[in-house]
């Protein structure tokens, strides 16, 4: 295997670090996204809210004690309980079905 080393900002870094041991695996998706079923993947646009700030948090490095206390924001919280509500009604669009799956 090549050994590649380039520079990069230290806020990046640390956001990198968690996923250091998958780097290779999601430049490889990067480079080539036709390896990836559209089925099993959600791009960054789609993704929730909820999602996105899950993993910001987690990029911080957070204590055992940040962990207990996190919670996504209100706005997060309540747009994933309009997609439950319209989901019971029979009533998401296909944006919001695509929305509401990537939670599973």
């Amino acid at each position: 295997m090549a050994e590649l080393t380039i520079q990069i900002p230290d806020d990046l870094a640390e956001r990198l670090k968690p996923l250091q041991n998958r780097l290779p695996e999601l430049l490889s998706q990067l480079l080539n996204p036709t390896d990836l079923s559209p089925a099993s993947t959600v791009s960054l646009r789609e993704m929730p809210q909820a999602y996105l700030e899950v993993l910001d948090f987690l990029t911080t490095q957070p204590s055992p004690q940040d962990i207990l206390a996190f919670k996504v924001s209100p706005q997060a919280q309540e747009r994933l309980s309009i997609l439950l509500s319209k989901n019971k009604e029979n009533a998401l669009t296909e944006a919001e079905t695509r929305e509401l799956d990537a939670y599973e």
